[in-house]
């Protein structure tokens, strides 16, 4: 396989990925693992190759040998090694993150002695077997899921299933963030039961918060589970009634008499509130990825406004808004400015008290900016 001078000179950056107009020759068949050569037919390493990704090569190593499956256990023990290192106090946590560790398109979440996979380009589904295979070894789970369902799959031309492949895995797993247990759903839930990469920023909300609160997006609850310890009274609010049903299980679970569920769609109830002169003195927005392409910035960033807008209308002076974006497109500058037209338009002065990035078990590597992509800012309204 290879590639021209651009695609050389970006890889010398470090960045994985080779685009396919970056393709001089191709010599290999879909999902399979190919010696990258640059113009002068040396070898810069070897990668997976997708026949139909605009990714059409996402870099393992940089050197001339071939990866065997030694060299999938090696990446798979310093992913472990890693999450080790940094003492996470649950359960439930990302045990490998794609590119961030050098694993690409491969996604494994552990809750408990359950682990969900997700295989997400042709050669890593392709190479899913002996990954399972590694994994059971490594840490003898109860079982292992593969979540192939996320619609990125369609992209690279692979079914999207979910199937069992070890052990068993129950329809539900208890798991804990700190003090708080929650119900997760492998089989069906949101990503892969969870939204892991919040679970760091779960904890540090509850630190800032205090007195009424209002949780949009709450999903599970487990951002309004975190902030109950801290407060008088929690209003959990998502548009699925089932959400709102597993938010009072999980309260229930908890003790969190003062979580409050509630089904309906939160920029309603934001802007009912707002004409009800309704205050929360803390209030948390984890809305889902308003921007999935580049094409989707403007409108996402308006949805955004409006959101923060309207919880700034009705924060107490005093209060504190967590407010946060997934969208990788919606980078930080530009969330930075949504904030500051919204804090304008709602006439309200805030002082930025922290920036957070995702949960330190989603690595960021330095040289691939798509591995940062969770904003979350705590703001205190003056």
């Amino acid at each position: 396989m290879a590639v021209t001078t651009r695609g050389e000179r970006r890889l010398k950056t470090g960045h994985p990925w080779i685009y396919r107009s970056d393709l001089r020759r191709v010599a290999a068949g879909p999902g399979d693992v190919v010696r990258v050569t640059g113009t002068d037919r040396r070898t810069l390493g070897y990668g997976l190759y997708s026949s139909r990704s605009v990714i059409a090569l996402r870099m393992l190593t940089r050197r001339d040998v071939r990866p065997d499956d030694a060299f999938w256990r090696a990446r798979l023990e310093a992913a472990i090694r890693y999450r080790e290192s940094l003492d996470i106090d649950a359960t439930a946590y990302r045990l490998v993150h794609g590119e961030g560790d050098r694993l690409p398109a491969l996604v494994v979440d552990r809750y408990g002695d359950v682990l969900v996979v997700q295989a997400l380009s042709q050669a890593t589904d392709r190479l899913l077997p002996l990954i399972g295979e590694l994994l059971a070894d490594l840490l003898q789970p109860v079982g292992i899921l593969a979540r192939n369902d996320p619609q990125v799959r369609a992209l690279e031309g692979l079914d999207r299933t979910v199937e069992l492949r070890h052990g068993s895995v129950p329809q539900e797993v208890e798991v804990r963030e700190g003090a708080v247990r929650l119900a997760v759903d492998p089989w069906r839930g949101q990503k892969t039961g969870l939204f892991l990469d919040q679970r760091e920023n779960r904890v540090a909300a509850a630190a800032h918060a205090g007195g009424r609160a209002f949780d949009g997006f709450s999903y599970t609850g487990a951002f309004a589970l975190q902030l109950a310890s801290a407060c008088d009274e929690v209003v959990a609010v998502d548009v699925s009634e089932s959400t709102a049903a597993a938010v009072a299980r999980n309260a229930e679970t908890n003790g969190a008499a003062n979580v409050r569920p509630r089904a309906a769609n939160v920029f309603d109830v934001l802007r009912d509130c707002d004409r009800a002169g309704e205050r929360f003195d803390t209030i948390v927005l984890d809305p889902p990825a308003f921007a999935k392409n580049r094409g989707a910035v403007e409108r996402a960033l308006a949805g955004y406004k409006e959101i923060n807008l309207r919880a700034l209308k009705i924060l107490a002076p005093g209060g504190t808004l967590i407010t946060s974006s997934c969208s990788y497109h919606v980078d930080e500058p530009a969330f930075g400015r949504m904030l500051a037209a919204a804090a304008g338009d709602a006439r309200a002065d805030v002082r930025v008290v922290e920036k957070r990035l995702q949960s330190r078990d989603h690595p960021v590597l330095a040289t691939v900016p798509e591995t940062s992509y969770l904003k979350c800012v705590v703001l205190r309204k003056m």
